[in-house]
């Protein structure tokens, strides 16, 4: 975890405008459960900027300050509270030009006194009791970074520490820096005295330049800087090491495939007397909290196991760009992803494991329109999946729900595993790893959309998500695409507040029916094959270079992402009078019979819209829309509404953008961000080889 991440220079941009010490009291809130102490807050409005203002003064504005931080995921799962450090300070170094930094205590102690007269490990602070001295603290937090867990593991690296009392004088803490003080490359103490000495050792620890660079390799470390899902499968080429797990993610994950030993037979020896015992995972979590990247990394090591295993999922879009972007070619690997509706009749013999992602889509029955009645599910479908293996997990996250007939909940899985007799195994996913791991902008859309009832508040940047307000689609339209030309991954996505037209003719031709004034975009093609002027299908929409030109909707995003994602907001939800209200759109008269225009605006979702869905509901599914598309960018979002009051409304949420080139466009990156998206792979089948994943260790690659 960690609080903030920001150049000194913009942390006290920040702090000028009054926002800093608001967005790290909300992030406490989100990590600890509780509200930040008076003592904590007014630490961080004093301490934070006075070590930046030193920064600023040595020359040295550009040094990443990483606030409240954890070395590992780990931390989160310590007994007690989890070791964060008050600052982490990353650069370059001057002269050895690799990774320097420096592990920080800030002290707001004016006077430090002796406990014992032999030795200084342990001091008193008038008002405070017994305190450690500082520098033991900071060679814990060393031996967290640099452990074979830790962040800097098989890195070159300068690294050092130091405590800052900016209220003490040297004689008023005299204990802290006498000669029986503990030694080491962390235990330097600075006083107001010493400023002129800190601000020396500033320059001699930093280059003047590069620190973004190495702020940027520090949060991958870290795990909070991922590869997207699709560029890690397709790096993987089907090896059982996909992803690199953390913290809870690998804690699910290992019961997981250690309980797949206890209760599945041995591929090789099979059991005189069969186990019959039935086991059900749910693992819960929000939006990008690695649900998928655990689901992925089981599916690849109980195959190395010889285990048969399917993948399943109600998202044709997450499928689709699977099967059709990581899989091409291979239809062997294709066919191991498959959808919830697959399994109306039970395989013979049953699987080993089936792993059903995005639960909360699950639906009453497996019915299609396609189907003959005979074929049509007559059972509810979380007992189809139950009965197609012997140990089913499910990855389900409530408020991602978007459609009435997804009927995915906790209590409809704890209920089928009673039913069935099966042993319930739960985990619940927190720390997040999509937006760029900041847990600050999923906060901050879920209750600016009133997904929570935590009050809305304006976006504090914390140096890992950047949101901004178009004023016009063509504003909107213009970021994604030059991104897009600069090496980004980005895409433009919409609520279904428009009519949605098939291709029309032999040529195909896709109709623009999002239509905002002057500026008209298609859809993105309903179609199995590609369209007129290289349009892809929808299935591949998503990952295709020409799917830039379409505008894609909740049904063709979820599950995904994208470094820049441009979301616009329909008439389907407009703020009016301090509240969102929410509408439903009909069609009007188009050009020919086969095109439809927006008669009343509003929502066109055929599904949500529909009579037998009541105001609630309608509006929680609407919401719960928009809360997708918002949270798809792992860098930045771009926000544009139809609605001029819904618009100010955002703008008011958002607040200034643009200071001291936070922006993350492709151009202001280091280069060690800008890392290049996989090719799809050539045909052929993808290499499997068994191995033992007892000890196994995947490559550095994280997922959200």
């Amino acid at each position: 975890m960690l609080l903030l991440k920001l150049a000194a220079q913009d942390l006290l941009a920040l702090d000028a405008r009054r926002r800093m010490v608001s967005h790290l009291a909300a992030r406490w809130r989100h990590f600890r459960g509780a509200d930040a102490s008076l003592t904590e807050s007014s630490a961080w409005a004093e301490s934070l900027v006075s070590l930046a203002n030193d920064l600023v003064a040595a020359g040295r504005g550009n040094v990443e300050m990483i606030v409240e931080c954890a070395a590992t995921v780990d931390e989160a799962d310590r007994s007690g509270a989890p070791r964060l450090i008050d600052v982490v300070l990353v650069g370059h170094h001057p002269q050895e030009h690799r990774l320097s930094v420096q592990l920080v205590e800030l002290k707001r102690w004016s006077l430090v006194t002796r406990v014992e007269r032999a030795t200084a490990e342990v001091v008193h602070v008038p008002g405070m009791g017994t305190k450690k001295h500082p520098a033991l603290q900071l060679r814990e937090y060393y031996e967290a970074f640099t452990s074979d867990r830790g962040p800097f593991s098989g890195l070159a690296f300068e690294c050092g520490g130091f405590a800052y009392l900016h209220n003490a004088t040297d004689d008023s803490v005299r204990p802290l820096i006498d000669i029986d003080a503990p030694t080491g490359p962390c235990a330097r103490v600075y006083t107001n005295d010493g400023r002129e000495r800190l601000l020396a050792s500033l320059r001699e620890s930093f280059a003047e330049e590069g620190s973004a660079s190495a702020a940027e390799l520090l949060l991958q470390r870290m795990g909070l800087r991922n590869t997207p899902l699709l560029d890690a499968m397709i790096r993987s080429r089907g090896d059982d090491s996909v992803f690199t797990l953390r913290g809870r993610q690998r804690e699910a994950a290992e019961q997981i495939l250690d309980t797949a030993c206890k209760v599945l037979p041995d591929p090789e020896r099979p059991a005189l007397v069969p186990d019959e015992r039935r086991v059900v995972f749910l693992v819960t979590g929000g939006a990008g909290t690695g649900k998928s990247a655990i689901g992925l990394q089981v599916k690849a090591e109980l195959e190395a196991q010889g285990r048969s295993v399917k993948y399943a999922s109600g998202s044709r879009a997450f499928n689709s760009a699977i099967q059709e972007h990581v899989g091409y070619g291979d239809r062997e690997f294709k066919e191991t992803f498959t959808y919830f509706h697959s399994f109306v009749t039970t395989p013979e013999p049953p699987l080993d494991v089936l792993i059903c992602d995005e639960a909360h889509r699950l639906r009453d029955r497996s019915t299609s329109r396609f189907w003959k009645p005979e074929k049509q599910g007559t059972r509810p479908q979380v007992d189809e999946l139950l009965d197609a293996s012997r140990l089913t997990v499910f990855f389900l996250d409530e408020d991602q729900t978007v459609r009435p007939n997804e009927v995915g909940t906790v209590g409809l899985i704890e209920e089928a595993a009673r039913r069935h007799d099966a042993r319930l195994v739960r985990y619940g996913l927190r720390e997040q790893f999509r937006c760029g791991g900041s847990d600050a902008y999923i906060g901050w859309v879920r209750a600016a959309l009133g997904v929570t009832d935590e009050p809305p508040e304006q976006w504090a940047p914390d140096g890992l998500m950047h949101v901004e307000v178009a004023d016009t689609p063509e504003e909107l339209e213009r970021v994604i695409r030059t991104e897009a030309r600069a090496g980004a991954s980005a895409r433009m996505v919409a609520g279904y507040c428009w009519p949605w037209t098939k291709p029309l003719g032999e040529e195909k031709r896709l109709e623009a029916d999002v239509r905002i004034g002057g500026w008209h975009r298609p859809w993105n093609a309903d179609s199995e094959s590609f369209c007129a002027d290289g349009a892809p299908p929808s299935k591949i929409w998503s990952v295709h270079e020409n799917g830039i030109d379409q505008i894609g909707c909740v049904y063709t995003a979820q599950g995904l992402e994208w470094d820049w994602c441009g979301v616009i907001m329909g008439e389907d939800m407009v703020w009016r009078d301090g509240r969102w209200l929410f509408r439903r759109g009909k069609a009007g008269e188009g050009p020919d019979r086969r095109i439809k225009r927006v008669g009343t605006p509003g929502s066109f979702d055929p599904k949500v819209r529909a009579s037998s869905v009541d105001d609630d509901e309608f509006a929680r599914l609407v919401r719960h829309a928009y809360h997708v598309l918002m949270t798809r960018a792992s860098r930045a979002t771009v926000l544009y509404s139809t609605d001029e009051e819904t618009r100010a409304y955002l703008k008011g949420r958002v607040g200034e953008v643009e200071f001291h080139g936070l922006r993350p466009t492709w151009e202001n990156l280091p280069q060690e961000a800008r890392i290049p998206h996989q090719p799809r792979p050539r045909r052929g089948r993808r290499p499997r080889r068994n191995r033992n994943v007892s000890g196994a260790q995947g490559p550095e690659m994280r997922l959200f």
